[in-house]
């Protein structure tokens, strides 16, 4: 039996520094923190990532499509990663030291160096952190960049084969989602089936069925002939996410601010219009018992979205289809949610826009622009303006009830 592995040593590097301002949290009736003295709030992490072994869709996937996966080429002494659907993209070598080299390795099956499930609990046990979903990490986030059917959907099924396998035995704690492409309806159809008889309870769709800038005609979530798929996902009690970049491509802008319009605009963006698919073309009102969630987009939007789809509803009635018994942000309050980081204004609107039952924190681990290993801080810089009750459902409460979560009966007390 090998030897069970220290606690990771968190080196707070000078660029890192902000992460440890707190106002603290000592009027809450609960506490964020692992080892206070006061019970925690029961947390779980809506956005969490694993990277697959290096070589397992090149070990499992049909050998016709072994050279179309993603890959490393150098040209001209730089280093590109090749991948369908994208334009190549220059690999930046950076140097990475204290936390954020220690982030880049938590969450990855390093050949040498495999991190087991039992190491993953460890790291979430230093963030307070009881339950998480995993998405996919890197390359294998972006599987959905091709346009071709079967291609997508062989890369899919080794994805959900090889989670749930890594997965199942920890389910109460870490859950699976299962990966689903939509280019081809009747495809999407049988995996959701499939995966849903192996014990999923969470899939993931892109933000657009077919992946890529907009196109006039381009087929999207509101059209009729995805009502099957709803219905096949109605019927598995599944529930929906939608994670950031995987609708188009997030690096469509260079040279100077590019980086920032990217996360902004090319990645964030683009989650939001499944919302407004969903909401305001009668799919909810057909498929009442569809959840879905964006993840990773964080929430502030949430409020300025929900007005703008009433105003619409309401000003533009000559021109809107179909006539709804509800209201769009109706819809999104009973059937929608939100990841929440460090998200001032989501948090600061959740009571007052009534979407306390809606917002789901996470933790984004282990990603930079997430809150691992400081969660405690980030909650308490951002969650002191909600009320207790809600502050409690946005820690945990409302990914137990939206994503199956079994609630220990210490925090029930």
């Amino acid at each position: 039996m090998s030897e069970q592995k220290a606690d990771p040593v968190i080196e707070v590097n000078p660029e890192n520094q902000w992460r440890l301002i707190t106002p603290g949290s000592d009027s809450w009736p609960r506490s964020p923190r692992p080892n206070s003295n006061k019970k925690k709030y029961f947390m779980v992490t809506v956005d969490s990532h694993m990277s697959p072994p290096p070589t397992l869709f090149k070990d499992r996937i049909d050998k016709r499509f072994v050279d179309r996966l993603p890959r490393f080429e150098v040209r001209d002494g730089k280093k590109y990663i090749v991948q369908e659907g994208l334009p190549p993209a220059r690999v930046a070598e950076t140097r990475l030291e204290g936390e954020d080299e220690l982030r880049t390795k938590a969450g990855a099956y390093l050949i040498h160096d495999p991190m087991t499930i039992e190491e993953r609990h460890r790291n979430l046990d230093l963030d307070g952190v009881d339950g998480e979903i995993i998405f996919p990490n890197g390359a294998a986030l972006l599987m959905f960049t091709s346009r071709d059917a079967e291609f997508l959907m062989a890369q899919a099924r080794v994805w959900n084969d090889w989670l749930w396998q890594e997965c199942a035995p920890y389910k109460h704690r870490t859950k699976a989602i299962a990966a689903i492409p939509t280019v081809d309806i009747d495809m999407a159809v049988a995996e959701v089936q499939r995966v849903a008889k192996m014990g999923y309870d969470i899939i993931m769709l892109p933000n657009k069925p077919v992946f890529g800038p907009p196109e006039l005609g381009q087929p999207n979530y509101n059209l009729p002939e995805y009502d099957r798929l709803w219905a096949a996902i109605q019927d598995a009690d599944l529930a929906i996410t939608f994670h950031v970049s995987t609708g188009q491509d997030p690096r469509t802008a260079s040279g100077n601010g590019g980086a920032i319009l990217n996360f902004c605009i090319h990645s964030l963006g683009p989650t939001i219009e499944p919302v407004v698919a969903l909401c305001a073309s009668g799919v909810i009102e057909r498929f009442p018992g569809i959840r879905f969630a964006t993840i990773e987009a964080n929430g502030g939007w949430a409020p300025w979205l929900l007005d703008r789809m009433d105003e619409a509803y309401r000003t533009h009635h000559f021109w809107v289809r179909p006539k709804l018994k509800n209201l769009p942000s109706e819809y999104y309050r009973a059937n929608g949610a939100a990841s929440v980081g460090e998200d001032r204004a989501a948090l600061m609107l959740a009571d007052a826009y009534g979407l306390e039952n809606n917002f789901m924190w996470a933790n984004d681990y282990p990603h930079h622009e997430g809150t691992w290993p400081h969660s405690a801080e980030s909650i308490e810089r951002t969650c002191a303006t909600l009320k207790e009750e809600s502050r409690a459902k946005i820690l945990g409460l409302n990914a137990a009830r939206f994503f199956k979560f079994d609630i220990p009966k210490h925090y029930l007390d």
